[in-house]
């Protein structure tokens, strides 16, 4: 049966859409649209229309259409596997490849490859993430762990609350930033404005970033940064809120910026405790060459 989620307006006025949004933190606008379009929304029984517009007391009746399986397919991705043993898979993803399946994205992820190329992956996540213990966005690049059984997964996730994983990562932002080192703490949550977006709100999840200068150029510096909380889009949020922008990003950067694969941030270092010895294993992953290719062409500049 479908899942059923009830909303009575209070004092809200305009269009359902809009109310809906607003009151349903879960959900994206369009994701509401598309309820509404398929005839999922109706007021006190009667299928209503996006451009409907509420009244105080209006009771919502959303019905939840049963999601789409998706199918999980093993493809041959040809993953760049920097380590394995039977605990442990460190990979080194490319930019434009998403970490695991979603509604927009069914294949080409991280986890079809993994499937393909390893044998047994963790459990513990939902069926799309197998063996899936960190994310990083899309567009960037660089070292992720992957445990290959649950008891694996949790000694890495348990790491990753505890803050005893490192994990270090390179950005070109936008600006010359005249001090050495930074510590930004500002919480992150939803944006309020664009839900695509995370943004620095007040009643936001605690966040902290790190960062030292490594070079400076014309307009632009390069940066390490080290994260102490993993929240989504954090180094970017972060970066923004302090007004040094990732260049190349194209949600939180400006409009006029270099022209990569998306934003200019690589997770060139990756350390943890290994599950069953106990040792600290530390990697290090190459800047991609277009990365490379764009320093170089801001040293020539300069």
């Amino acid at each position: 049966m479908d899942n059923q989620i009830e909303v009575i307006v209070k004092e809200e006025k305009g269009r359902i859409d809009k109310v809906l949004n607003e009151r349903l933190a879960d959900y994206s606008r369009s994701q509401i649209q598309q309820w509404i379009k398929e005839q999922h929304v109706s007021i006190d029984g009667k299928v209503i229309k996006a451009n409907y517009k509420v009244s105080a007391g209006d009771k919502v009746l959303i019905e939840i259409p049963e999601p789409e399986e998706l199918d999980l397919v093993p493809e041959n991705l040809d993953l760049n596997i920097v380590y394995e043993d039977d605990d442990v898979v460190v990979v080194n993803k490319p930019q434009g490849m998403v970490v695991h399946p979603s509604a927009g994205h069914p294949k080409g992820t991280l986890v079809n490859g993994l499937l393909y190329q390893i044998k047994n992956l963790s459990t513990i996540n939902d069926v799309v993430r197998p063996g899936i213990v960190h994310r990083i966005d899309k567009d960037t690049s660089g070292l992720l762990m992957v445990a290959k059984n649950d008891r694996a997964h949790e000694a890495l996730a348990k790491q990753l609350k505890d803050k005893t994983s490192l994990r270090k990562y390179v950005a070109l932002v936008h600006g010359e930033i005249p001090h050495e080192k930074g510590r930004i703490e500002a919480p992150i949550g939803r944006s309020k404005v664009n839900r695509k977006m995370q943004a620095v709100i007040e009643d936001g999840k605690p966040a902290v970033t790190h960062f030292e200068v490594l070079q400076r150029f014309e307009g632009y510096t390069l940066i390490e940064l080290q994260l102490e909380t993993g929240r989504t889009h954090q180094i970017r949020v972060h970066m923004q809120y302090i007004g040094y922008p990732v260049a190349g990003d194209p949600l939180y950067g400006p409009k006029k910026t270099l022209k990569g694969h998306g934003q200019f941030l690589h997770a060139k270092l990756l350390g943890f405790e290994h599950p069953t010895s106990g040792e600290m294993m530390v990697f290090e992953a190459p800047l991609p060459e277009i990365f490379k290719k764009t320093l170089q062409q801001l040293k020539e500049k300069d």
